[in-house]
Order: structure tokens, then sequence, then C-alpha cells
């Protein structure tokens, strides 16, 4: 067994783009992932789970059809399963997510900022 921590500020310092998770690991069925985000995301909701972020560096928001939340750094937030949100940030913002396997960023939403799965880092 090869025994390293992962190191989340060289990990981050792996991609530029905005909206594209990379995955850092996995525990058991759930995937660990970091996410460098600026401006707006789109309306979407994970029918099948819950969500949370992580704010690791800046700060970001999430709005909701009756409400906001922010969310600094060192904070978490759980968005439940079926409600619908939008994330933004007002600047870069790096995030981490945790979330089961195979969860599309943008729920059943069509979007341009659809990412691609498990791209590892």
């Amino acid at each position: 067994m090869h025994y390293q921590a992962i190191n989340l500020n060289e990990k981050l310092s792996k991609f530029n783009e905005h909206w594209s998770p990379k995955v850092i690991g996995e525990m058991n069925d759930y995937q660990f992932k970091l996410v460098k985000i600026d401006g707006d995301f789109v309306w979407h909701d994970h029918q099948d789970t819950d969500e949370v972020f992580i704010v690791l560096e800046g700060e970001m928001f999430i709005d909701f059809r009756d409400g906001q939340v922010k969310i600094s750094q060192g904070e978490m937030f759980i968005v439940p399963r079926g409600v619908e949100h939008k994330p933004f940030a007002n600047k870069e913002c790096h995030i981490m997510l945790v979330e089961p396997r195979g969860v599309v960023n943008t729920g059943g939403t069509e979007s341009e900022l659809t990412a691609v799965n498990d791209i590892w880092i």
C-alpha cells in the first residue's frame, strides 16, 4: 500500500478551468472533487443525492427559489436532494464537493457547463 496525503493546493494548481470538477479521491461510492468556480452556474437539482459544498478559498453563494446562502472560506453547506439551486461566485472560489460517483454537475439540466465525469488529477 502507498501511504501519501493528498495535497489540496497541489491538486488545485493542476487546472484552471471553472465549473469542471476534478476527482482527487474516493471513499466507498463517494468521490471527493475539487472545483474552481467564477461567475454564474445554472439552475439545477439532484434528485437522488444531497450535495455538499466546502469552501477552501474565497466565498460563494447559492441561490434558491426562496432565498440565498453565502458560504465563506472554512465553511460548508449541504443542499438537500431535489432542491433547485444555482451556485455562483463574484470572483474565483475554490471548493470541494463530496458526492456519489457518477453525479452530473448540472443534474438533469443540459448546459454548456455540463462537465465530463470522473476526470482524475
